[in-house]
């Protein structure tokens, strides 16, 4: 299996000067939401947010 995940740096408080931040805002808190995760199988997805909540992409399972 394989974790991918996603992220469009062109997509909302990503595409401003803070991308830096906000990708590492993002990347933080979805690395610590993981363990609150049930066990991961394929074609489990989950969309990502910045801090606008505006999708900016995603993270999926893949066989």
């Amino acid at each position: 299996m394989r974790f991918v995940l996603e992220v469009d740096l062109e997509a909302g408080r990503l595409a401003g000067e803070d991308r830096a931040a906000e990708l590492g805002r993002i990347l933080r808190y979805w690395a610590g939401a993981m363990k609150q995760m049930p066990p991961l199988a394929a074609g489990d997805r989950q969309d990502l947010s910045d801090s606008d909540y505006t999708v900016v992409g995603s993270w999926r399972v893949e066989e």
